[in-house]
Protein backbone atom coordinates (compact mmCIF):
# COMPACT_ATOMS: atom_id res chain seq x y z
CA UNK A 1 0.00 0.00 0.00
CA UNK A 2 1.51 3.45 -0.90
CA UNK A 3 2.35 5.92 1.83
CA UNK A 4 1.35 9.09 1.08
CA UNK A 5 -1.58 9.70 3.02
CA UNK A 6 0.14 8.33 6.36
CA UNK A 7 -0.18 12.13 7.55
CA UNK A 8 -3.52 11.64 7.98
CA UNK A 9 -4.06 7.81 8.45
CA UNK A 10 -2.12 6.92 12.06
CA UNK A 11 -4.96 4.19 12.30
CA UNK A 12 -2.66 1.27 10.94
CA UNK A 13 -1.85 -0.57 14.16
CA UNK A 14 -5.50 -0.38 15.36
CA UNK A 15 -7.21 -3.42 16.30
CA UNK A 16 -10.42 -2.84 14.26
CA UNK A 17 -11.05 -2.38 10.19
CA UNK A 18 -10.38 1.40 9.60
CA UNK A 19 -10.29 2.89 5.93
CA UNK A 20 -9.16 6.57 4.30
CA UNK A 21 -11.49 6.86 2.19
CA UNK A 22 -11.65 9.79 -0.80
CA UNK A 23 -14.09 12.65 -2.25
CA UNK A 24 -15.15 10.00 -5.19
CA UNK A 25 -15.63 7.18 -2.53
CA UNK A 26 -12.68 5.54 -3.07
CA UNK A 27 -10.60 3.54 -0.65
CA UNK A 28 -6.98 5.29 -0.40
CA UNK A 29 -5.65 3.67 2.77
CA UNK A 30 -6.62 0.54 4.71
CA UNK A 31 -5.08 -1.12 8.09
CA UNK A 32 -3.86 -4.81 8.52
CA UNK A 33 -7.30 -5.57 10.25
CA UNK A 34 -9.28 -4.24 7.20
CA UNK A 35 -7.37 -6.08 5.19
CA UNK A 36 -8.25 -9.27 7.13
CA UNK A 37 -11.70 -8.56 7.09
CA UNK A 38 -12.37 -7.75 3.17
CA UNK A 39 -9.05 -8.60 1.56
CA UNK A 40 -7.89 -8.14 -1.59
CA UNK A 41 -11.45 -5.54 -2.14
CA UNK A 42 -9.36 -3.20 -0.28
CA UNK A 43 -5.91 -3.10 -0.43
CA UNK A 44 -4.65 -1.07 -3.27
CA UNK A 45 -3.80 2.31 -3.65
CA UNK A 46 -6.99 3.40 -4.96
CA UNK A 47 -10.34 0.99 -4.86
CA UNK A 48 -13.91 1.84 -4.80
CA UNK A 49 -16.09 1.71 -1.81
CA UNK A 50 -18.42 -0.21 -3.74
CA UNK A 51 -15.91 -3.27 -3.82
CA UNK A 52 -17.71 -3.90 -0.32
CA UNK A 53 -20.95 -2.04 -0.29
CA UNK A 54 -23.75 -3.70 -0.39
CA UNK A 55 -28.00 -2.58 -1.21
CA UNK A 56 -28.73 -3.05 2.29
CA UNK A 57 -27.21 -0.04 3.69
CA UNK A 58 -30.00 2.07 1.48
CA UNK A 59 -28.19 4.82 -0.48
CA UNK A 60 -24.72 4.73 -2.89
CA UNK A 61 -20.98 5.80 -1.38
CA UNK A 62 -21.13 9.01 -2.59
CA UNK A 63 -24.64 10.01 -0.84
CA UNK A 64 -23.79 8.52 2.04
CA UNK A 65 -20.59 10.93 2.22
CA UNK A 66 -23.00 13.54 2.03
CA UNK A 67 -24.16 13.12 5.19
CA UNK A 68 -20.70 13.10 6.89
CA UNK A 69 -19.99 16.62 5.27
CA UNK A 70 -22.77 17.85 6.65
CA UNK A 71 -22.38 16.52 10.04
CA UNK A 72 -18.72 16.67 9.47
CA UNK A 73 -18.91 13.38 12.06
CA UNK A 74 -21.58 10.81 11.16
CA UNK A 75 -22.36 7.09 13.03
CA UNK A 76 -24.42 4.64 11.71
CA UNK A 77 -24.86 0.82 11.11
CA UNK A 78 -23.06 -0.53 7.78
CA UNK A 79 -23.50 -3.55 5.56
CA UNK A 80 -20.16 -5.03 4.37
CA UNK A 81 -19.22 -7.01 2.37
CA UNK A 82 -16.23 -9.21 3.68
CA UNK A 83 -14.26 -11.73 2.34
CA UNK A 84 -15.75 -13.96 -0.86
CA UNK A 85 -19.38 -13.37 -0.48
CA UNK A 86 -20.06 -12.86 3.55
CA UNK A 87 -22.07 -9.94 4.85
CA UNK A 88 -20.82 -8.63 8.41
CA UNK A 89 -22.54 -6.14 10.34
CA UNK A 90 -20.22 -2.89 11.53
CA UNK A 91 -21.53 0.15 13.58
CA UNK A 92 -19.61 2.71 11.42
CA UNK A 93 -18.16 5.95 12.83
CA UNK A 94 -16.69 8.31 9.99
CA UNK A 95 -15.34 11.77 10.47
CA UNK A 96 -14.43 14.49 7.30
CA UNK A 97 -11.15 15.07 7.57
CA UNK A 98 -9.61 18.18 5.11
CA UNK A 99 -6.17 18.41 3.84
CA UNK A 100 -5.23 21.42 1.61
CA UNK A 101 -9.14 21.93 1.04
CA UNK A 102 -9.24 18.38 -0.38
CA UNK A 103 -11.78 15.88 1.63
CA UNK A 104 -11.14 12.84 2.96
CA UNK A 105 -12.99 10.40 5.32
CA UNK A 106 -11.81 8.46 7.84
CA UNK A 107 -14.18 5.02 8.57
CA UNK A 108 -13.28 3.01 11.71
CA UNK A 109 -15.63 0.22 11.59
CA UNK A 110 -16.66 -1.94 14.75
CA UNK A 111 -18.37 -5.76 14.05
CA UNK A 112 -21.98 -6.25 15.66
CA UNK A 113 -22.42 -8.94 18.01
CA UNK A 114 -25.34 -11.00 16.72
CA UNK A 115 -26.41 -7.88 14.42
CA UNK A 116 -27.27 -5.74 17.64
CA UNK A 117 -25.06 -3.72 19.31
CA UNK A 118 -20.73 -3.63 19.51
CA UNK A 119 -19.66 -7.17 20.47
CA UNK A 120 -18.57 -7.43 24.23
CA UNK A 121 -17.56 -9.81 26.76
CA UNK A 122 -20.50 -11.04 28.86
CA UNK A 123 -18.26 -10.69 32.04
CA UNK A 124 -18.39 -7.01 31.12
CA UNK A 125 -21.55 -5.87 29.53
CA UNK A 126 -21.62 -2.23 28.02
CA UNK A 127 -17.97 -1.58 29.29
CA UNK A 128 -16.36 -2.17 26.07
CA UNK A 129 -18.85 -0.30 24.10
CA UNK A 130 -17.94 2.90 26.36
CA UNK A 131 -14.15 2.20 25.47
CA UNK A 132 -14.86 2.29 21.70
CA UNK A 133 -16.73 5.09 21.83
CA UNK A 134 -14.39 6.91 23.70
CA UNK A 135 -11.42 6.19 21.58
CA UNK A 136 -13.71 6.62 18.23
CA UNK A 137 -13.68 10.62 19.52
CA UNK A 138 -10.29 10.75 20.43
CA UNK A 139 -9.11 9.65 17.04
CA UNK A 140 -11.23 11.46 15.24
CA UNK A 141 -9.84 14.21 17.48
CA UNK A 142 -6.10 12.87 16.72
CA UNK A 143 -6.70 13.07 12.87
CA UNK A 144 -8.41 16.43 12.70
CA UNK A 145 -5.04 18.39 15.50
CA UNK A 146 -2.47 16.57 13.16
CA UNK A 147 -4.51 17.88 9.83
CA UNK A 148 -4.69 21.27 11.67
CA UNK A 149 -1.04 21.33 12.92
CA UNK A 150 0.12 20.39 9.10
CA UNK A 151 -1.51 23.33 7.44
CA UNK A 152 -0.96 25.92 10.49
CA UNK A 153 2.62 25.20 9.86
CA UNK A 154 2.28 26.07 6.34
CA UNK A 155 0.65 29.08 7.10
CA UNK A 156 2.86 30.26 9.81
CA UNK A 157 6.08 29.55 7.40
CA UNK A 158 4.42 31.94 4.81
CA UNK A 159 4.24 34.48 7.20
CA UNK A 160 7.59 34.14 8.71
CA UNK A 161 9.53 34.01 5.57
CA UNK A 162 7.64 37.33 4.30
CA UNK A 163 8.24 38.74 7.73
CA UNK A 164 12.20 37.34 8.40
CA UNK A 165 12.39 39.02 4.44
CA UNK A 166 11.42 42.31 5.04
CA UNK A 167 13.00 42.33 8.10
CA UNK A 168 16.19 41.49 6.95
CA UNK A 169 16.40 44.21 4.08
CA UNK A 170 14.98 46.93 6.73
CA UNK A 171 17.41 49.80 7.86
CA UNK A 172 18.45 49.61 11.22
CA UNK A 173 16.90 53.14 12.11
CA UNK A 174 13.47 51.82 9.58
CA UNK A 175 9.71 52.66 11.94
CA UNK A 176 8.61 49.52 10.27
CA UNK A 177 11.36 47.43 11.91
CA UNK A 178 9.12 47.17 15.75
CA UNK A 179 6.27 46.05 13.84
CA UNK A 180 7.91 43.27 11.73
CA UNK A 181 9.92 41.80 15.36
CA UNK A 182 6.53 41.62 16.61
CA UNK A 183 5.41 39.55 13.53
CA UNK A 184 7.96 37.44 13.62
CA UNK A 185 8.01 36.83 17.52
CA UNK A 186 4.19 35.95 17.36
CA UNK A 187 4.75 33.86 14.48
CA UNK A 188 7.61 32.14 16.18
CA UNK A 189 5.49 31.60 19.08
CA UNK A 190 1.75 30.20 17.37
CA UNK A 191 4.69 28.17 15.54
CA UNK A 192 5.57 26.70 19.43
CA UNK A 193 1.65 25.49 19.51
CA UNK A 194 1.47 23.92 16.10
CA UNK A 195 4.70 22.12 16.79
CA UNK A 196 3.23 21.02 20.64
CA UNK A 197 -0.28 19.89 18.63
CA UNK A 198 1.59 17.78 16.14
CA UNK A 199 3.77 16.03 18.57
CA UNK A 200 0.09 15.72 20.80
CA UNK A 201 -1.18 14.04 17.52
CA UNK A 202 1.31 12.00 16.23
CA UNK A 203 1.93 8.11 17.51
CA UNK A 204 5.71 8.44 17.31
CA UNK A 205 7.61 11.41 18.96
CA UNK A 206 10.27 13.00 17.11
CA UNK A 207 13.60 13.35 17.84
CA UNK A 208 14.56 16.72 17.99
CA UNK A 209 15.88 18.50 14.30
CA UNK A 210 19.63 18.28 15.85
CA UNK A 211 21.74 20.89 14.27
CA UNK A 212 25.19 20.25 14.82
CA UNK A 213 27.14 23.80 14.91
CA UNK A 214 28.31 27.14 16.74
CA UNK A 215 26.25 28.55 19.25
CA UNK A 216 27.67 31.89 18.68
CA UNK A 217 26.42 32.17 15.76
CA UNK A 218 22.67 31.60 16.41
CA UNK A 219 23.10 33.59 19.82
CA UNK A 220 24.12 36.97 17.17
CA UNK A 221 21.21 36.59 15.04
CA UNK A 222 18.84 36.29 18.05
CA UNK A 223 20.65 39.73 19.65
CA UNK A 224 19.97 41.27 16.64
CA UNK A 225 16.46 40.76 16.81
CA UNK A 226 16.66 43.09 19.94
CA UNK A 227 18.96 45.81 18.60
CA UNK A 228 16.40 48.48 17.66
CA UNK A 229 15.43 51.54 17.52
CA UNK A 230 12.81 51.36 20.60
CA UNK A 231 16.60 49.95 22.80
CA UNK A 232 18.97 52.44 21.07
CA UNK A 233 20.46 53.59 24.36
CA UNK A 234 20.69 50.01 25.76
CA UNK A 235 24.45 48.55 25.15
CA UNK A 236 25.05 45.43 24.41
CA UNK A 237 28.74 43.47 25.03
CA UNK A 238 29.36 40.17 23.08
CA UNK A 239 32.10 38.42 24.63
CA UNK A 240 32.30 35.00 22.88
CA UNK A 241 34.46 32.10 22.75
CA UNK A 242 36.54 32.23 19.77
CA UNK A 243 37.52 28.54 19.83
CA UNK A 244 34.01 27.37 20.80
CA UNK A 245 33.20 24.25 21.20
CA UNK A 246 30.69 21.76 18.97
CA UNK A 247 27.09 21.67 20.25
CA UNK A 248 23.88 20.10 18.70
CA UNK A 249 21.12 21.61 19.42
CA UNK A 250 17.93 22.08 18.08
CA UNK A 251 18.16 25.54 16.42
CA UNK A 252 14.43 26.78 16.21
CA UNK A 253 13.94 25.82 20.42
CA UNK A 254 16.93 27.30 21.36
CA UNK A 255 16.08 30.66 20.14
CA UNK A 256 12.84 30.58 21.40
CA UNK A 257 14.81 30.01 24.99
CA UNK A 258 17.28 32.62 24.72
CA UNK A 259 14.66 35.38 22.93
CA UNK A 260 12.64 34.62 26.17
CA UNK A 261 15.95 35.00 28.70
CA UNK A 262 16.92 38.24 26.51
CA UNK A 263 13.18 39.73 26.85
CA UNK A 264 13.52 39.13 30.40
CA UNK A 265 16.91 41.21 30.73
CA UNK A 266 15.30 43.49 28.24
CA UNK A 267 12.33 44.03 30.16
CA UNK A 268 14.59 44.33 33.80
CA UNK A 269 17.11 47.14 32.64
CA UNK A 270 16.79 51.28 32.35
CA UNK A 271 16.93 52.25 28.77
CA UNK A 272 20.56 53.41 29.51
CA UNK A 273 21.23 49.61 30.79
CA UNK A 274 23.81 47.04 29.89
CA UNK A 275 23.06 43.31 28.96
CA UNK A 276 26.11 41.01 28.47
CA UNK A 277 26.48 38.08 26.64
CA UNK A 278 28.86 35.35 26.98
CA UNK A 279 29.58 32.16 25.92
CA UNK A 280 32.84 29.45 27.22
CA UNK A 281 33.60 25.99 27.10
CA UNK A 282 33.86 24.07 30.44
CA UNK A 283 35.51 20.71 31.07
CA UNK A 284 33.88 19.37 33.96
CA UNK A 285 35.59 16.00 35.57
CA UNK A 286 33.19 15.37 38.29
CA UNK A 287 29.21 15.90 39.21
CA UNK A 288 28.71 19.69 39.53
CA UNK A 289 25.75 21.60 40.71
CA UNK A 290 25.23 25.24 39.96
CA UNK A 291 22.15 26.35 41.67
CA UNK A 292 19.01 24.43 39.91
CA UNK A 293 21.95 22.98 37.01
CA UNK A 294 23.13 19.15 37.88
CA UNK A 295 26.02 18.47 35.52
CA UNK A 296 27.50 15.44 35.30
CA UNK A 297 31.26 15.13 33.96
CA UNK A 298 32.10 15.95 30.41
CA UNK A 299 31.97 18.96 28.13
CA UNK A 300 29.57 21.83 28.08
CA UNK A 301 29.69 25.58 26.69
CA UNK A 302 28.03 28.14 28.87
CA UNK A 303 26.12 30.78 28.29
CA UNK A 304 25.60 33.66 30.28
CA UNK A 305 23.35 36.68 30.00
CA UNK A 306 24.14 39.36 32.44
CA UNK A 307 22.23 42.78 32.91
CA UNK A 308 22.30 45.90 35.11
CA UNK A 309 18.90 45.36 35.96
CA UNK A 310 16.26 45.46 39.22
CA UNK A 311 17.14 42.37 39.71
CA UNK A 312 15.43 39.65 42.02
CA UNK A 313 14.47 39.17 46.07
CA UNK A 314 16.44 36.37 47.44
CA UNK A 315 12.80 34.55 47.81
CA UNK A 316 11.77 34.55 44.20
CA UNK A 317 14.66 32.57 42.75
CA UNK A 318 13.75 29.24 43.67
CA UNK A 319 10.29 29.32 42.29
CA UNK A 320 11.19 31.09 39.09
CA UNK A 321 11.29 28.29 36.67
CA UNK A 322 7.81 27.00 38.29
CA UNK A 323 4.67 26.96 35.43
CA UNK A 324 2.56 29.96 36.08
CA UNK A 325 5.10 32.12 38.41
CA UNK A 326 5.27 35.14 37.73
CA UNK A 327 6.08 38.78 39.11
CA UNK A 328 5.18 40.76 36.12
CA UNK A 329 1.29 42.28 35.98
CA UNK A 330 -0.21 40.65 33.47
CA UNK A 331 2.16 37.78 32.25
CA UNK A 332 1.35 33.96 32.71
CA UNK A 333 4.76 32.77 33.54
CA UNK A 334 5.42 30.27 31.34
CA UNK A 335 8.02 32.11 29.71
CA UNK A 336 11.33 30.29 31.86
CA UNK A 337 9.49 26.92 32.58
CA UNK A 338 9.69 26.75 28.50
CA UNK A 339 13.25 27.58 28.87
CA UNK A 340 14.56 25.08 31.54
CA UNK A 341 12.06 22.42 29.54
CA UNK A 342 13.70 23.37 26.56
CA UNK A 343 17.03 22.88 27.90
CA UNK A 344 17.17 20.37 30.09
CA UNK A 345 15.80 18.00 27.12
CA UNK A 346 19.30 18.78 25.37
CA UNK A 347 20.28 17.38 28.61
CA UNK A 348 21.67 20.60 29.55
CA UNK A 349 21.16 22.66 33.30
CA UNK A 350 19.89 26.20 33.66
CA UNK A 351 20.95 28.33 36.52
CA UNK A 352 20.03 32.07 38.11
CA UNK A 353 21.54 34.44 39.96
CA UNK A 354 20.40 37.55 41.43
CA UNK A 355 20.84 40.62 43.78
CA UNK A 356 17.95 43.12 44.30
CA UNK A 357 19.31 46.27 42.43
CA UNK A 358 21.87 44.96 40.88
CA UNK A 359 20.98 42.84 37.92
CA UNK A 360 20.55 39.24 36.73
CA UNK A 361 22.90 36.36 35.59
CA UNK A 362 21.31 33.59 33.55
CA UNK A 363 23.35 30.52 32.93
CA UNK A 364 22.68 27.84 30.52
CA UNK A 365 25.19 24.87 30.10
CA UNK A 366 24.73 22.78 26.70
CA UNK A 367 26.24 19.75 26.82
CA UNK A 368 29.04 19.81 23.96
CA UNK A 369 31.46 18.18 21.93
CA UNK A 370 35.28 18.92 22.18
CA UNK A 371 35.75 19.94 18.54
CA UNK A 372 36.69 23.78 17.96
CA UNK A 373 34.09 24.87 15.44
CA UNK A 374 35.11 27.33 13.11
CA UNK A 375 34.22 30.82 14.01
CA UNK A 376 32.36 32.42 11.12
CA UNK A 377 29.88 34.86 10.74
CA UNK A 378 27.96 34.37 7.90
CA UNK A 379 27.57 37.42 5.69
CA UNK A 380 24.67 38.50 3.05
CA UNK A 381 26.99 38.13 0.23
CA UNK A 382 27.76 34.10 1.37
CA UNK A 383 24.19 34.07 1.22
CA UNK A 384 23.82 34.87 -2.51
CA UNK A 385 24.18 31.85 -5.31
CA UNK A 386 22.96 31.59 -8.69
CA UNK A 387 22.42 27.74 -9.10
CA UNK A 388 19.14 26.44 -9.93
CA UNK A 389 16.81 25.32 -6.87
CA UNK A 390 13.93 23.49 -7.70
CA UNK A 391 10.92 24.42 -4.33
CA UNK A 392 8.18 21.88 -4.27
CA UNK A 393 5.02 22.04 -1.99
CA UNK A 394 1.40 21.58 -2.20
CA UNK A 395 1.02 25.27 -0.36
CA UNK A 396 1.07 27.83 -3.29
CA UNK A 397 1.71 30.50 -0.43
CA UNK A 398 4.92 28.90 0.67
CA UNK A 399 6.14 28.44 -3.28
CA UNK A 400 5.68 32.09 -3.25
CA UNK A 401 7.83 33.21 -0.35
CA UNK A 402 10.34 30.43 -1.42
CA UNK A 403 10.80 31.59 -4.82
CA UNK A 404 10.49 35.40 -3.69
CA UNK A 405 13.00 35.22 -1.11
CA UNK A 406 15.76 32.42 -3.45
CA UNK A 407 15.31 35.06 -6.47
CA UNK A 408 16.26 37.93 -3.80
CA UNK A 409 19.60 36.22 -3.28
CA UNK A 410 20.06 35.58 -7.23
CA UNK A 411 19.34 31.98 -7.58
CA UNK A 412 17.39 30.69 -10.45
CA UNK A 413 13.96 29.44 -8.92
CA UNK A 414 11.37 26.66 -10.55
CA UNK A 415 8.46 25.51 -8.77
CA UNK A 416 5.86 22.32 -8.57
CA UNK A 417 2.82 21.96 -6.79
CA UNK A 418 2.57 18.06 -6.57
CA UNK A 419 5.74 15.58 -6.94
CA UNK A 420 4.39 14.90 -10.25
CA UNK A 421 4.77 18.27 -11.86
CA UNK A 422 8.55 18.25 -10.02
CA UNK A 423 9.11 15.16 -11.83
CA UNK A 424 7.85 17.04 -15.18
CA UNK A 425 10.16 19.55 -14.29
CA UNK A 426 13.12 17.26 -14.01
CA UNK A 427 11.64 15.73 -17.74
CA UNK A 428 11.30 19.23 -19.19
CA UNK A 429 14.23 20.87 -17.89
CA UNK A 430 17.60 20.44 -20.13
CA UNK A 431 20.25 22.23 -17.51
CA UNK A 432 21.23 20.93 -13.70
CA UNK A 433 18.72 21.22 -11.41
CA UNK A 434 21.32 21.79 -8.31
CA UNK A 435 18.71 21.53 -5.47
CA UNK A 436 15.63 20.09 -4.34
CA UNK A 437 13.35 21.42 -1.51
CA UNK A 438 10.92 18.90 -0.94
CA UNK A 439 7.76 19.35 1.39
CA UNK A 440 7.25 15.67 3.13
CA UNK A 441 3.83 15.69 3.32
CA UNK A 442 1.81 15.92 -0.21
CA UNK A 443 -1.01 14.18 -1.66
CA UNK A 444 -0.65 11.75 -4.68
CA UNK A 445 2.94 11.51 -4.26
CA UNK A 446 4.59 12.62 -0.89
CA UNK A 447 8.11 13.82 -0.31
CA UNK A 448 10.01 10.58 0.58
CA UNK A 449 8.59 8.89 -3.19
CA UNK A 450 9.51 11.95 -4.96
CA UNK A 451 13.31 11.42 -3.63
CA UNK A 452 13.84 8.09 -4.28
CA UNK A 453 12.51 9.01 -7.91
CA UNK A 454 14.62 11.92 -8.40
CA UNK A 455 17.55 10.12 -7.24
CA UNK A 456 17.56 8.15 -10.24
CA UNK A 457 16.73 10.43 -12.89
CA UNK A 458 19.02 12.81 -11.49
CA UNK A 459 21.45 11.84 -8.79
CA UNK A 460 24.11 14.78 -8.86
CA UNK A 461 21.06 17.15 -7.59
CA UNK A 462 21.37 17.84 -3.80
CA UNK A 463 18.15 17.75 -1.78
CA UNK A 464 16.72 19.31 1.29
CA UNK A 465 13.09 18.05 2.79
CA UNK A 466 11.11 20.75 4.34
CA UNK A 467 9.01 19.06 6.87
CA UNK A 468 7.31 19.97 10.40
CA UNK A 469 5.68 16.46 11.10
CA UNK A 470 7.68 13.74 9.26
CA UNK A 471 11.19 14.05 11.19
CA UNK A 472 11.12 10.78 11.95
CA UNK A 473 12.13 9.40 9.03
CA UNK A 474 14.10 12.41 8.08
CA UNK A 475 16.47 11.58 10.80
CA UNK A 476 16.70 7.86 10.23
CA UNK A 477 17.98 8.44 6.12
CA UNK A 478 20.05 11.34 7.34
CA UNK A 479 18.75 13.57 4.97
CA UNK A 480 18.87 17.25 4.90
CA UNK A 481 16.05 18.81 6.41
CA UNK A 482 14.45 22.63 7.16
CA UNK A 483 11.71 22.39 9.80
CA UNK A 484 8.87 24.18 9.26
CA UNK A 485 7.94 27.26 9.98
CA UNK A 486 11.61 28.20 8.96
CA UNK A 487 12.77 32.34 8.33
CA UNK A 488 14.02 33.37 5.12
CA UNK A 489 17.48 33.41 6.76
CA UNK A 490 17.28 29.76 7.84
CA UNK A 491 16.19 28.92 4.20
CA UNK A 492 19.02 31.14 2.69
CA UNK A 493 21.44 29.39 4.79
CA UNK A 494 20.11 25.94 4.44
CA UNK A 495 20.47 26.16 0.86
CA UNK A 496 23.80 27.84 0.74
CA UNK A 497 24.82 24.78 2.84
CA UNK A 498 23.27 21.96 0.63
CA UNK A 499 24.78 23.54 -1.99
CA UNK A 500 28.46 24.10 -0.75
CA UNK A 501 28.24 20.83 1.41
CA UNK A 502 30.84 17.98 0.40
CA UNK A 503 29.32 14.46 -1.36
CA UNK A 504 29.74 11.77 0.95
Amino acid sequence: MAEQFDDIFVLGAATWPALLVDASACVRRANAAAIEVFGSKVHGDSVPLTNIWTNENGVEPPAFLQKVNAARAFSAPLKLRGKGLALSSFNASVCLIERNSTPFYLFQLFPEAQGNGVARPADSKGSVEINLAQKQKLDCALQLTRTVALDFNNTLTAILGHATHVLGSAEMNSPWRTSLMEIEKAAERAAEVANQLAAFSSEQKDAFAQTTGNINNLLRRTVELFQTPQHNALAWALQFESKIFTVNYDEAKMQQAFVKILENAVQAVPPDGRITVSTRNLELSAPTQDRTAHLMPGAYVCVEVSDTGCGMEPAVLPRVFEPFFTTKYGHRGLGLAWVYGIVTNHGGGVSISSQLGQGTSVRVYLPAVKKVVEEKIITDDELKGKETVLVVDDEEMVLTMSEMVLKSRGYRVLTAGTGEKALKVFADTKSLIDLMITDMVMPKMNGRELIEKVRVISPNTRIVCATACSRSMVIEKQLDFLSKPFSAHQLLLKTREALTAQVA
